[in-house]
């Protein structure tokens, strides 16, 4: 009688413990182009190397938690050039944020998206994330889509394999311990792409992202540069590159606002890639 009170026992803090992990990972099922679809092409020319961002006391050092085990991404085929445009079915376009969260501004592009309910993708750098959990887990809530923009924004280029790895990995942890689920996709900062960073984004479960229209923001030119410079790129297919860190990012909020339900009235349907499973 006491072993089978016992193996019951079991059976229920199992049970338990596997709809905790459940609910921890679910409802971030997000809908748009189909990415089997996606044209590959060669990459856009990446902004001139910005300052880095500043290390934080974070940086590359494990995180822990109590939450489900990590999942194992699934590998995918190694490419040797990012993906530069999305569907062109239904006019979809698709705005992207690089290098937050960041608590100045990113909450002010969350309230333009969702007053318009439009959902958009962020890459984010990993010692933001650690920073700004409420903000990843917002996103997650909304319906947002992450990427991988590494831990501290360095130009791979100059880094050797090891230190590609902690910088990608590192922050997939991070997203995932605070978004519910490991990224899908990876952008590498400045743009600046090489064989290590495609071989590793592919092993981690990531497919490589850049950009067709880069809205310069990062320059800060003024709120309508940024805004002329996206409304006369919108094209079906298009990805455009903004930022919501990494400096004064007051214009890229403003642009937001402008462009926009612009956009929206010209007939375009702005989407996020769909979820692999």
């Amino acid at each position: 009688m006491q072993k089978d009170q016992l193996f019951t026992r079991r059976r229920l803090l199992l049970a338990g413990a596997a709809a905790l992990g459940a609910a921890g990972t679910a409802g971030v099922v997000v809908a748009g182009s189909d990415e089997e679809a996606a044209r590959v092409v060669a990459p856009a020319a990446g902004p001139a190397a910005r300052a880095e961002l500043k290390a934080s006391a974070f940086r590359l050092q494990p995180l822990t938690g109590y939450g489900a085990p990590r999942t194992r991404p699934r590998k995918l085929k190694v490419r040797k050039e990012p993906i530069l445009k999305i569907s062109e079915r239904g006019r979809q376009m698709m705005l992207t944020f690089d290098d937050g969260p960041n608590p100045n501004y990113t909450p002010h592009i969350l309230d333009t998206l969702a007053k318009y309910d439009v959902r958009a993708m962020f890459f984010l750098c990993g010692e933001c994330v650690v920073e700004n959990r409420e903000l990843v887990a917002r996103m997650a809530e909304e319906g947002h889509v992450v990427g991988n923009h590494t831990w501290t924004h360095p130009l791979l280029t100059t880094l050797d394999r090891g230190e590609i790895r902690d910088e990608m990995e590192s922050t997939s942890d991070a997203i995932e311990d605070t978004y519910g689920e490991r990224p899908q996709w990876f952008r590498a900062p400045y743009g600046a792409w090489n064989k290590a960073a495609f071989q590793l984004g592919a092993k981690m479960g990531m497919e490589p992202m850049a950009w067709t229209v880069d809205s310069t923001d990062w320059t800060t030119p003024g709120t309508r540069t940024i805004v002329d410079i996206i409304e006369s790129g919108a094209a079906p297919g298009v990805v455009v590159l903004s930022h919501d860190a990494g400096g004064d990012r007051s214009q890229s909020v403003s642009a937001l606002r402008q462009y926009l339900p612009y956009l929206l009235d010209n007939g375009y349907h702005l989407t996020v890639p769909r979820r692999r499973t």
